[in-house]
């Protein structure tokens, strides 16, 4: 028998959703149909993401393709999710008063990329501009701590007859962190939805006010939080964080690649090299160059993207992150000269995007069968 795509359209047919009264060919649920021989297989939208609602419009499918059209036919079944938007999503717009969002990333963890954020924010504030911090690490966050400010926690403001969450200021700086709310010994153990959520309301029920610069320290990796950043946010950019040593650079460039996406499209202002080498304090003219030397020098030039610094490893800078006040404060000392430079190339990196590049857009991400994700 040859069977033909007009027999299997007459019948699906016969084929309703429970909850409507039209059959699925006049909704234009049904998206795609290809036939193998007496093979079918078939792609069909559905608004209904529950795994019984699944179930039965794959049997009624299989169903009425068997009952119409040929009986012995193996029958495969694509069902596209496309539920309506819950207005509890993050909402792709721009945060009231904010300028520019800054995302810092890293590929791996252990690289320093919250004492990054941590001293690149408290840089820009000393350089002139009001800035804000977001620690988005979820699951392990520290700016709290870094700005002296463990077991404070936010008051309430009301703004427009709104009750929205008011940050913590240190250093010139507001700070929102997840860390206000979880107890100092307690684990964060969500699943990605919960997260996501959680970024939610750090970005969009917290009263910024205006900002210059918002920083979002971000978690290791590639994961949830990145992409519902990417899809809530137009972020003006990202900072990529990485040690010179090849294990932190394979994924350092894993970081770019992500938001170099087509479906992510987000510019990266440049990497910053951490750990770049040691000098002891009794031999101030050498350099040890302990995890590698100007490798991250090298991933910037093959991936065409500019080295914003190369940061020391100095004692000094781990015993002020664990006291709560980020190096860039300690005055004329060689590393806070380094760090500060660091935030001036940032500014000089976000004018420069800003003066050739379009605003970047929220991200709306979609599956491989163009069922929107956002």
């Amino acid at each position: 028998m040859k069977l033909t795509k007009e027999v299997v359209i007459s019948a699906l047919q016969h084929v309703f959703f429970p909850d409507q009264k039209e059959d699925i060919i006049s909704l234009g649920a049904v998206k795609n149909i290809q036939i193998f021989g007496t093979d079918v297989e078939l792609d069909v939208e559905i608004k209904n993401p529950t795994l019984q609602y699944k179930k039965k419009v794959e049997v009624d499918c299989m169903k009425a393709i068997h009952d119409h059209a040929y009986e012995k036919s193996k029958v495969k079944v694509n069902l596209i999710v496309n539920a309506p938007a819950k207005e509890t999503q993050i909402k792709g717009n721009p945060i009231p008063g904010v300028k520019n969002i800054i995302a810092v990333s890293s590929g791996k963890g252990g690289v320093g990329k919250s004492t990054i954020a941590a001293n690149l924010a408290v840089g820009l504030s000393d350089l002139g501009y009001k800035v804000g911090v977001i620690d988005a690490d979820i699951y392990g966050p520290s700016m709290h701590i870094m700005f002296g400010l463990e077991g404070a926690t936010p008051s309430t403001v009301n703004v427009d007859g709104k009750s929205k969450i008011k940050p913590l200021e240190s250093y010139g700086v507001k700070l929102l962190s997840i860390g206000f709310f979880a107890q100092s010994q307690q684990a964060v153990v969500w699943r990605g939805p919960m997260a996501s959520k959680a970024l939610n309301q750090l970005l969009w029920d917290t009263h910024w006010g205006e900002l210059d610069y918002l920083v979002v320290d971000l978690p290791p990796g590639t994961g949830d939080i990145h992409l519902s950043l990417v899809q809530s946010i137009p972020l003006t950019g990202a900072l990529v964080v990485s040690t010179p040593q090849n294990i932190a650079l394979a994924d350092a460039k894993k970081g770019v690649n992500m938001f170099r996406m087509d479906s992510i499209d987000v510019p990266v202002l440049g990497m910053v090299e951490n750990m770049a080498y040691f000098t002891p304090e009794e031999l101030p003219d050498n350099k040890y160059y302990i995890f590698g030397k100007e490798g991250a020098k090298g991933l910037a030039e093959q991936m065409e993207i500019d080295l914003l610094a190369e940061i020391p490893i100095v004692q000094s800078v781990r015993e002020a992150a664990d006291a709560g006040r980020p190096a860039v404060l300690q005055g004329a000392t060689p590393i806070a000269i380094e760090l500060l430079n660091m935030a001036k190339n940032v500014v000089t990196a976000i004018e420069k995007r800003n003066t050739t590049l379009a605003p970047t857009k929220a991200v709306e991400l979609t599956n491989s069968k163009g069922c929107s994700t956002k």
